[in-house]
């Protein structure tokens, strides 16, 4: 199984060829095709190549299927005895790749 590790808004993902991965909302049109070169990590059967911190010349190709916002987070703080209250909502905004290929120069 190929597959690599790569880095997208200072957070880690596990890309595998053919699958979607759901990272932080990228500015890019649904259809659009984006390299990836941040490549922590690259694994090819039992072939395998750790970067330092990245691996020189590897990149993953990813194609933007879909935008998504996550589930709604309620956060509530309150106060004892000081009738303080206050109630924020938040939904992260996600967008959907599909990993078409995983390339090494």
């Amino acid at each position: 199984m190929k597959y690599a590790i790569i880095d997208s808004g200072g957070k880690q993902y596990k890309a595998v060829e053919g699958a979607t991965i759901q990272v932080d909302r990228l500015n890019a049109e649904i259809d659009e095709h984006i390299d990836m070169d941040k490549v922590l990590l690259l694994v090819d059967e039992d072939k395998v190549e750790i970067g330092a911190p990245e691996v020189v010349g590897a990149k993953v190709i990813t194609k933007v299927v879909s935008h998504v916002k996550g589930p709604k987070i309620i956060v509530f703080k309150y106060k004892a005895k000081k009738k303080i209250r206050t109630k924020t909502g938040h939904r992260q905004q996600y967008t959907h790749l599909l990993v078409e290929s995983i390339e090494m120069e």
